[in-house]
């Protein structure tokens, strides 16, 4: 069986004062939030996934979505160098989970910007949104680091929301998904399924066609069942307060040692 791991953080208790740039702020309730944290692991860890904690980062309020600290490709950990200078306290301790993990290393210079939440990888693509945390020379770094690896690099534009997959995600066939109203080129992906409620747009693949999904898309789990797949949906309404959706939450690895 491949071998499936997932970094995750806890989410600390400055939560509520995170970053919010294209929703209006709501309250969050801190327990609550672990509470659905908690059940987001156990649901990885029911589907074949080592966790794996990356130590708390109890100052930085938005620590908890640890995607945006790297992106992974092979067996290559690029740490990211946010554009919001805030969160880039958050990457030390991620730099030491990975380095655990046995990945290679590298990292985004200044004046290069990017978040792992902008980087959606089918296969050999890697699509970067370019927006408001990452910008051109980010993309540029990403390339070069990825591309001597087989990777293709593909830019798109995100203005609609936070980050690329705040708009986008992939079922395992490849078919990329989201709600047409936060996409700003739909012409980019050659294959494009559009869902009817927001938070159906963001899928984490579990494998052997299970799909971990917000358990606000109802219709949107039905539309995947249909097609084959297995919804697999858990409440995470406090992060989605934040701007943040199941991918958000954790960084998925796979095959580490291949």
């Amino acid at each position: 069986m491949p071998s499936r791991h997932a970094l995750v953080r806890r989410p600390g208790p400055r939560l509520a004062e995170g970053l919010v740039t294209h929703i209006e702020r709501r309250p969050v309730d801190p327990a609550l939030a672990l509470r659905q944290w908690e059940g987001y692991v156990a649901a990885l860890r029911a589907h074949g996934w080592r966790t794996t904690e990356v130590a708390p980062a109890d100052d930085c309020p938005d620590a908890v979505f640890v995607e945006d600290t790297m992106v992974v490709f092979r067996n290559v950990a690029l740490l990211a160098r946010s554009g919001a200078e805030v969160r880039r306290a958050e990457l030390p301790a991620a730099r030491e989970a990975a380095e655990a993990l046995g990945c290679s290393v590298n990292a985004i210079r200044a004046p290069g910007t990017l978040d792992g939440g902008d980087v959606l990888k089918i296969g050999d693509t890697v699509y970067v949104g370019r927006g408001g945390r990452t910008n051109a020379e980010g993309v540029r770094q990403l390339r070069a680091a990825f591309e001597p690896l087989g990777a293709r690099v593909v830019p798109v534009p995100v203005s609609r929301v936070l980050h690329l997959k705040s708009a986008v995600t992939a079922l395992p066939d490849g078919t990329v998904i989201g709600h047409p109203q936060t996409v700003d080129d739909l012409s980019v992906f050659p294959q494009f399924r559009p869902v009817l409620e927001e938070a159906g747009a963001h899928v984490v693949l579990l494998g052997d066609g299970a799909l971990l999904m917000s358990a606000a898309a109802p219709r949107t789990a039905h539309l995947f069942a249909r097609l084959g797949y297995r919804p697999v949906p858990v409440d995470i309404g406090e992060f989605e307060k934040m701007e943040g959706c199941v991918t958000c939450l954790s960084v998925r690895l796979r095959d580490l040692a291949g």
